[in-house]
């Protein structure tokens, strides 16, 4: 698999259709980010510039506004603190008032990543992340990973939700899940826009234990479909004194551990043990 860092070198100095579309939901995420303490936004109001400016977002969120004085806008979107300005100039103050709100310093909110990455923890949200680029600020996925990713969301009010359940089922979060390997090998649909709150969560890959007469005993991991061939191969194969036909499967299920002979096609699952006996003769 193309490494996390150099595929984030390719993907931007790479020209792509898809760009225009990435662009806009970068944009459309950043009008849905979330105002807090510490941001400092830009505002511009058409043909007003004593009521222009950057203003910082004091630590109880609110914003000390010309004319208006302190505004509470902590914790509403972008759009939101257009449509407050916008509304409260309109009355008396502003006709009609052309108002735009743009972020100009991001410093309260993070996005973060757990699980199966080199360095966990959380990441400074800069107003336009996408996943690639997440994992490539934690260091990209360790050896152990799975094969999706998973993002839990906080559900912003009048936004679409993205993993597919109508509007309204779930309003409080919602779950998007990523292929990695179509992420780790270039697939732009997949390289999602993260918005302030994500979190970011790399499971860890099902593992089966091959036991007995192959050249390294241990735990490996799994992806999908693989079969014991293909497991004992990551084992290193036989030694010359294991047996195809004395082999075993040793499963879980339904709490009880089920010993069964194996073959060579057969698939595995996650906590399985092979165990190659000795042949014979």
């Amino acid at each position: 698999m193309m490494p996390i860092l150099l595929l984030l070198m390719a993907l931007q100095a790479a020209p792509t259709p898809a760009a225009p579309a990435q662009a806009q939901a970068e944009t459309a995420a950043g009008a849905l980010y979330i105002v807090g303490p510490s941001d400092v936004l830009t505002v511009t109001v058409f043909n007003q510039p004593k009521l222009s400016g950057t203003f910082i977002i004091e630590a109880d969120g609110a914003m000390t506004y010309p004319l208006l004085g302190r505004l509470a806008v902590g914790g509403l979107s972008i759009r939101a603190v257009e449509d407050l300005l916008r509304t409260r100039l309109a009355a008396g103050y502003v006709r009609d008032p052309q108002v735009s709100v743009a972020m100009d310093q991001y410093r309260s909110q993070q996005v973060f990543v757990m699980g199966e990455v080199r360095e966990p923890g959380s990441l400074q949200f800069t107003g336009s992340m996408t996943l690639i680029e997440a994992l490539a600020r934690v260091g990209s996925t360790t050896e152990n990973a799975g094969t999706q990713v998973v993002i839990k969301r906080a559900r912003v009010q009048g936004a679409e939700p993205q993993d597919g359940s109508k509007p309204g089922v779930n309003p409080e979060s919602e779950t998007i899940r990523v292929d990695l390997q179509s992420l780790q090998s270039g697939s732009l649909t997949e390289n999602v826009v993260l918005r302030p709150g994500d979190t970011v969560f790399v499971p860890r890959a099902e593992t089966v234990f091959v036991l007995g007469h192959v050249r390294a005993p241990g735990e490996y991991v799994i992806r999908p479909k693989m079969t014991v061939r293909q497991v004992l191969a990551l084992a290193g194969g036989m030694t010359e004194r294991g047996s195809t036909r004395r082999m075993q499967l040793i499963r879980q299920i339904d709490g009880k551990e089920v010993v069964e002979g194996a073959s060579m096609q057969d698939l595995v699952q996650g906590g399985d043990t092979i165990m190659v006996r000795e042949r014979l003769f």
